[in-house]
């Protein structure tokens, strides 16, 4: 976008923006969203950012009207494969927190110096200031939902010592982290650090249709899904975790709620982060359904699942074993695999909710032989990709790009164009893949009137949810005659 497009965007007060740029006002020394019930600033006072965190080193404060923090991401990070685009999935996920910026640069392949420039170049801030703005934003969203005492959101969110949250805390709200409690418009709280509960934001419309297929595909013991629910058993990098989120299509703003039931503070931001890349949350539902729209096979279909959502991946290396698994098998056959190949996991430390086992780690799988079932070839295909990855020969990541992607997997034995493809739509979240030969694909087209493009080419960058809104299709009559999705991909 232009600056007279976004200028038009902020003068419409537009909420699907929000969250995707920053509007930044010199006479007032404020930024904020898009969508800023204030009156709309001069164009001459106006500079818009790509980031929070160039507007923050500019020398600007949040706006406490509209709290330009509390809105989705942008989706940009997944539609972009450069190296912005993918330092972002990483910083999202607390590599920075975890592994400082040195770690950040290591998996990207550039020193700190050159990762600094190139970040500073295209978003207007560098690794730290774009960490520094995850970290307020996370605590600010404890601080407005939680009970939590300062110093565990101080910790939770990110921050080194209790000096430097109170400082980027006042510095980005021009509010004491007590003051932005007290602005908390409804009690919605919880008592204890490792029990939270949280609103999820996003941008209508949203298709619930990604519950159920979570659901479809869930192991019991490490997972459980409905219609408009999904809780999950999940290995994070300080420990284990148990989390539940749950949609209300009957409650004003259809509210997306996530319970926290354990987790280390430390994991908190990826955790945050990992459900929102799960649910794609932070995707422009008006830009994907308008572009999908134009395409009369696909109009009936975007009308009647309008803000359909491409599930995510929790784990990038479980979501790799689960594709090998589910390859040219119905969706009922990988789950039955996968529970059985579930024993060689290790029970979760945090139980609940008839929750307590993990996925199995690569090396467990690389051990688990006997658990297999199916064709020799497919088995021995799995058995050397789990070793590749407990080895740390491959280690399929969110800061990959598609290209990267390719190139690691393609070579693995069992593993073709379907798996690369599908493991580049849930673990980069990438926006334009099309699964060609994918069986349910081809059914889906077969149950669609009109002509075009077979390879769905004319409703780019949007594939991946064209995909999606095929699959749905393909499933459409045997959900109707009672015999489940039998689609392929767990």
């Amino acid at each position: 976008m232009d600056f007279w497009q976004r200028y038009r965007a902020i003068d419409a007060r537009d909420t699907r923006f929000d969250g995707q740029f920053y509007t930044a006002v010199l006479t007032t020394g404020i930024y904020c969203r898009p969508s800023c019930p204030a009156r709309t600033p001069k164009a001459a006072n106006v500079t818009f950012y790509e980031t929070s965190a160039a507007a923050h080193d500019a020398g600007y404060r949040a706006c406490k009207r509209c709290l330009p923090e509390a809105v989705p991401g942008t989706p940009a990070w997944n539609v972009r494969q450069d190296i912005a685009g993918r330092a972002m999935r990483l910083i999202n996920d607390g590599v920075i927190n975890r592994d400082g910026v040195e770690g950040l640069a290591a998996r990207l392949g550039y020193s700190s110096r050159q990762l600094n420039r190139i970040l500073t170049q295209e978003l207007g801030a560098g690794p730290l200031s774009l960490a520094r703005a995850g970290r307020a934003q996370t605590a600010r969203t404890l601080l407005v939902s939680t009970r939590m005492k300062l110093a565990d959101v101080a910790f939770a969110a990110g921050f080194s010592s209790i000096r430097q949250f109170n400082e980027t805390m006042l510095e980005v709200f021009d509010m004491t982290p007590t003051a932005l409690r007290h602005t908390a418009r409804h009690g919605k709280t919880s008592g204890s650090a490792t029990a939270l509960t949280l609103s999820l934001p996003y941008r209508q419309p949203f298709d619930p249709g990604i519950f159920t297929f979570l659901a479809l595909r869930s192991i019991p013991g490490i997972e459980a899904g409905t219609a408009t629910s999904y809780a999950r058993a999940l290995r994070l990098p300080h420990g284990d975790a148990r989390f539940r989120v749950e949609y209300d299509d009957g409650a004003r703003e259809r509210p997306l709620t996530l319970t926290v039931g354990a987790v280390d503070l430390r994991d908190l931001p990826a955790l945050l982060s990992r459900v929102r890349r799960l649910f794609d949350l932070d995707a422009d539902p008006e830009a994907i359904d308008s572009a999908l729209g134009e395409d009369g096979r696909l109009t009936g279909l975007v009308a009647e699942a309008p803000g359909i959502r491409m599930p995510g991946a929790l784990d990038p290396q479980e979501l790799l074993v689960r594709a090998m698994v589910g390859q040219q098998i119905t969706v009922a056959a990988a789950r039955t695999a996968l529970t059985g190949l579930s024993a060689a996991g290790s029970p979760s430390s945090v139980p609940g909710d008839g929750l307590d086992r993990l996925f199995p780690t690569s090396a467990q799988i690389a051990a688990a032989g006997h658990l297999l079932r199916g064709p020799r070839r497919r088995t021995e295909a799995l058995l050397h990709a789990a070793a590749a990855m407990a080895g740390g020969r491959i280690d399929p990541g969110y800061g990959d790009d598609l290209a990267g992607l390719t190139a690691m997997l393609l070579p693995l034995p069992g593993v073709g164009p379907w798996t690369v493809g599908y493991a580049a739509m849930r673990i980069l979240g990438a926006p334009d893949i099309f699964l060609a030969n994918d069986t349910a694909v081809r059914n889906g087209i077969r149950a669609l009137s009109g002509a075009g493009a077979p390879d769905f080419r004319n409703v780019s960058p949007w594939r991946s949810y064209a995909t999606m809104h095929l699959w749905r299709a393909a499933a459409a009559p045997k959900v109707r005659a009672g015999t489940g999705i039998l689609q392929k991909a767990m």
